[in-house]
């Protein structure tokens, strides 16, 4: 039994022995003890090079070119008409418009003369505009006294008609459809007496001839047919506007008037294409010693703002 006891201390000692020297060597002794393994040297990494790139200086904007403003035809042709004017008896007012390129004139703006029979162009076209909303076209006795009322003036068909529209009130009815501002038809049966300015016959004549008339293409069509044909005597007025070769849809109107002293009312509308370009004229006037002495007087002036038009647009 006591050889056994010894014999157990001797195996702790071998153990613990082994297990020193297992140790031993991971640790190293200095004089302040325990000391850590260097740490290792560290790795200088080499700088990457960046490239350098600069904010391009923006280019200063050219500064835009001052535009040359053209000369405007208007002073020039208004001192024209002045000049031309001075010397002849009456009152006349020009209102004209070029639709392609959309230059305008208007002269004495102000005067406002009784229609005579131009409102019988007008009369025409309350006619169809009313047949439209009605949804029909023309009778055939509405289409012959339209004919004699534009072609050839006639008084007696332009009198059926007026009442055909309802007077002034279907007049002034159909002329706020087309746009007209100064336009007063004239009381009971007296068509001739309507008053107008030459900038609202300008205004008829637009919705005569736009497709944003509120008259169909072929009613259009219809009235500037009837205005191509006049009679040859009655072809006077805007036409002088034109070449020889112009085509010339228009519409005249004269009348002496009792409340003037019998001096003449001498008025004349219409389209007038000329050399590829197209004109609205319209030229009203009044108080002239005679109807001659009147259509010279619109035929000079539709002459003085066609020629500035034509060459204002030429530019």
């Amino acid at each position: 039994m006591p050889a056994k006891l010894g014999a157990r201390p001797e195996r702790w000692r071998t153990a613990l022995g082994s297990i020193v020297a297992a140790i031993t060597p991971l640790v190293v002794l200095t004089s302040s003890g325990l000391s850590p393994a260097p740490a290792p040297a560290p790795v200088r990494l080499s700088p990457v090079p960046v490239a350098m790139t600069t904010t391009p200086q923006p280019t200063p904007a050219k500064k835009p070119s001052p535009s040359v403003k053209k000369p405007s035809f208007k002073k020039p042709l208004t001192r024209a008409l002045d000049r031309y004017l001075d010397d002849v008896p009456g009152e006349v007012a020009v209102s004209v418009h070029e639709p392609s390129s959309g230059l305008s004139f208007s002269y004495n703006r102000g005067l406002r003369t009784a229609t005579a029979s131009i409102v019988k162009v007008n009369i025409v076209m309350a006619l169809l505009l009313r047949a439209q909303g009605q949804r029909r076209g023309l009778t055939s006795w509405e289409r012959r006294a339209a004919a004699q009322a534009v072609k050839v003036s006639d008084n007696a068909a332009a009198s059926a008609l007026w009442s055909a529209i309802g007077g002034a009130s279907g007049l002034a009815a159909a002329n706020k459809r087309f746009g007209l501002r100064d336009t007063r038809p004239g009381p009971g049966g007296a068509w001739g007496a309507t008053t107008t300015s030459a900038a609202d016959q300008v205004r008829l004549l637009t919705a005569l001839t736009s497709p944003k008339s509120p008259l169909s293409a072929g009613n259009r069509r219809h009235v500037l047919g009837l205005m191509d044909d006049v009679a040859p005597e009655q072809a006077w007025g805007v036409s002088a506007a034109g070449g020889q070769d112009a085509e010339v849809a228009l519409k005249n109107g004269w009348l002496p008037r009792e409340r003037h002293g019998g001096r003449w009312t001498v008025n004349s509308i219409g389209r007038v294409r000329d050399g590829g370009r197209t004109y609205l004229i319209a030229v009203i006037s009044h108080r002239h010693g005679s109807m001659d002495a009147g259509v010279k007087a619109v035929e000079q002036a539709s002459r003085l703002v066609t020629k500035a038009l034509s060459e204002a647009v030429s530019r």
